[in-house]
């Protein structure tokens, strides 16, 4: 069992994270950007190959990929701005 939207998520933050000015990366401000935007999306699990795929490609549309990338930049923003104390940058 899995949830296709963290997958889609990984993949729309590695593509978005270079453009984004300022922001840090390591992987304890990614997990934070990936916890945030998890947290605004609806989990769709799927459990065979043949779920996943008709998801991934429901999901992948224009409208769907725009709203993920709305939250996402949103991640950036709010992590960018108030970093954890422990951050080591």
């Amino acid at each position: 069992m899995k949830n296709v939207v963290e997958e889609i998520l990984r993949r729309e933050y590695e593509r978005l994270v270079p453009s984004v000015d300022d922001f840090c990366g390591c992987d304890l401000c990614r997990d934070d950007v990936m916890v945030y935007a998890l947290n605004r999306l609806p989990p769709h699990y799927v459990s065979q190959p043949k779920g996943e795929i008709l998801t991934t490609v429901e999901m992948e549309g224009y409208q769907e990929r725009t709203h993920i990338q709305v939250i996402l930049l949103e991640g950036f923003r709010r992590v960018r701005m108030e970093p954890r104390p422990d951050h080591p940058g």
